[in-house]
């Protein structure tokens, strides 16, 4: 008796569905060993503050005896306020990796189909710090920034969904989004809540280094992407395509950073004639600055800068996107009235190139980050008058890093400044007010990247180490 025509169908997929068991067998155990290694990774960190910690108090015991030799009193000595030298001794964290299987309540951030799940992972960690509040040099305001005590943390997630050092990480004008780029020219959007929804994640190849990232200020809609080859393409999140694919003429390849108005369809793209192969920031070679359409993707403006001018690395607008900041490599500001697309004023800030410029929350001050790791605060209102400056050289200096650049950002409220680093954390700094600031947790390699949560006080930080961090603070 010949069998049905639909029990032979049936049976001839049998081979085909066994083997997708089979695949779905094997990515869960990848998953699962994914899981296991990102909790040794948590286990090694500890262990490694552990030790670090340990080392530091050597070594503060030895400083202590060799002052004590040589006959230091308290006359001479800043630190002693009672007779007894006072030690600074590092907070230390404990880190606990959990899975939203392993425990209750825990988050385990969703993914999208087009993020696969063998090479992207989002870890998940509850932080608490038992060291109590740190010991402090009372009698000493310079307090050395590898002695800040450890950011408190509410938790903390990693994306180790980049195969290359990270460039760029942006939180989207929502907070519910990120952008994040690697130096081999993959962009992934993710989202690191999982109340948030995940069907804007996605990976864009670019095929040169992202050098600029930024999202359209009223909305989630489009992202901003700038490479190292002067191409800027727009992405539309929602329908996950390139919407625009611009270029710079080629005189300026290297478009280094972007800056979207905050009401107007427009946004600036600062352009250099130079690659910047090494962490010279001066051989970056002359500066274009453009102001493009957002509806036509034409561009309306080219801002006179004079002639040759050295390379604009960063750009803000004010609030109501009627004035421009752009700080350049010969340590010059620029501001801009955009309305007439002309510059206003000027000042020199810095001996050496500007990094990163930003302006304060309350609109009368201006931030700026030199290559030499200088921070200032300039008043807006009085030029040239320094409101509050800071020391992060030990931390952030182009000049013994491989970066091209490094950058700073700014909280929601302006209180805090957050900038990137040469070692395995980074500084937070407490504007104009307490003197000490923090350090976040550690990466395993530099932070080439920061950025605040637009109403929130949660940060992200990327490192060389390939991963993205996103840390709320407690």
């Amino acid at each position: 008796m010949v069998p049905p025509l639909s029990f032979s169908l049936a049976i001839s997929r049998i081979p085909a569905l066994m083997k997708i068991s089979s695949e779905r067998n094997m990515v869960s155990r990848l998953k699962g060993d994914i899981k296991q290694l990102n909790f040794k990774l948590a286990q090694l960190q500890v262990l490694l503050e552990e030790k670090e910690t340990q080392l530091h108090q050597l070594r503060s015991n030895s400083l202590l005896a060799t002052e004590v030799i040589v006959g230091t009193d308290s006359s001479s000595n800043p630190l002693a306020g009672s007779g007894e030298p006072t030690v600074f001794v590092p907070a230390s964290s404990h880190v606990i990796c959990v899975s939203a299987s392993a425990q209750a309540g825990e988050r385990e951030p969703k993914h999208s189909e087009d993020i696969r799940p063998d090479d992207t992972k989002v870890s998940t960690s509850k932080i608490s710090n038992h060291s109590g509040q740190s010991e402090r040099n009372t009698g000493n305001d310079a307090q050395r920034e590898e002695e800040f005590p450890e950011v408190r943390v509410d938790f903390q997630e990693t994306f180790l969904g980049h195969t290359s050092p990270i460039s760029r990480c942006r939180f989207s004008a929502t907070g519910d989004n990120v952008a994040s780029a690697s130096v081999d020219g993959t962009v992934r959007i993710w989202t690191y809540d999982s109340s948030a929804p995940t069907s804007r994640n996605a990976t864009i190849y670019c095929g040169s280094e992202i050098m600029s990232l930024e999202w359209e200020c009223k909305s989630d809609r489009l992202l901003l992407i700038g490479t190292a080859d002067g191409g800027i393409k727009a992405w539309n999140v929602d329908a996950k395509r390139v919407v625009c694919d611009l270029s710079c003429t080629e005189a300026f390849p290297s478009v280094l950073d972007l800056k979207c108005s905050p009401v107007e369809p427009i946004f600036v793209s600062a352009a250099a004639s130079r690659w910047p192969a090494s962490s010279d920031i001066g051989k970056l070679g002359y500066a274009s600055l453009t102001v493009w359409n957002m509806r036509t993707w034409k561009t309306m403006t080219v801002l006179p800068l004079g002639e040759d001018p050295p390379p604009i690395t960063s750009v803000c607008f004010n609030h109501n996107g009627k004035l421009l900041a752009a700080a350049a490599t010969d340590g010059m500001i620029h501001m801009f009235d955009m309305s007439a697309g002309l510059q206003i004023t000027g000042w020199p800030a810095h001996d050496s190139a500007i990094s990163s410029v930003l302006f304060g929350s309350d609109e009368t001050s201006i931030f700026t980050l030199g290559i030499d790791g200088k921070i200032f605060e300039w008043s807006l209102q009085n030029q040239g008058e320094v409101l509050w400056s800071s020391d992060c050289s030990r931390f952030c200096n182009l000049r013994s890093s491989s970066h091209y650049k490094h950058e700073m950002a700014l909280d929601a409220y302006g209180r805090r400044l957050l900038v990137t680093s040469n070692s395995l954390r980074a500084p937070i700094y407490q504007v104009r007010g307490h003197p000490y600031g923090m350090r976040t947790l550690p990466h395993s390699a530099s932070i080439t990247t920061v950025d605040w949560h637009p109403t929130s006080p949660i940060f992200l930080t990327g490192s060389s180490d390939h991963s993205v961090r996103v840390t709320s603070m407690a």
